[in-house]
C-alpha cells in the first residue's frame, strides 16, 4: 500500500510540474532532476551531515523509505514521515500550480 501511495504522489508531483511549466519536456526534465539527481548528488558530498539532511528532505529517498521493512533505524527518515515529505512536495507544487493556472487562464 505504501508503494502505491508513493507512486500516486510522484504522479501528482509530475502533474503539478506540468501545470506550472506548461511544457512537457521541461516538466519531465525538472521532475527527473528533483526526484533522481538530488539523491545522486547527495551521495557525492563529503560531509555526512549534509548527506543525511538531503536524504531526509529530498522527495524521492524520503518517499521510498516507505518500502523498508527491516533495519528501520538505519534509514535517514522513518517510512511514514518520509512519505509525508513526498506528500508535502506534491501538495505544495499542486497548490502553486493551481494558483498559477487560475492567474493565467482567468
Amino acid at each position: 500500500m505504501g508503494s502505491v501511495l508513493c507512486l500516486m504522489l510522484v504522479t501528482l508531483l509530475g502533474l503539478a510540474l506540468a501545470t506550472l511549466l506548461r511544457d512537457t519536456s521541461g516538466a519531465i526534465t525538472l521532475g527527473l532532476g528533483i526526484l533522481y539527481i538530488v539523491p545522486v548528488l547527495a551521495n557525492t558530498l563529503a560531509s555526512s551531515t549534509w548527506q543525511h539532511r538531503l536524504e531526509r528532505w529530498a522527495p524521492m529517498p524520503a518517499g521510498l523509505s516507505i518500502q523498508a521493512t527491516k533495519n528501520l533505524e538505519r534509514l535517514a527518515i522513518g517510512p511514514w514521515p518520509g512519505l509525508g515529505v513526498l506528500a508535502a512536495y506534491a501538495a505544495g507544487l499542486l497548490a502553486a500550480g493551481a494558483v498559477l493556472l487560475r492567474a493565467r487562464d482567468a
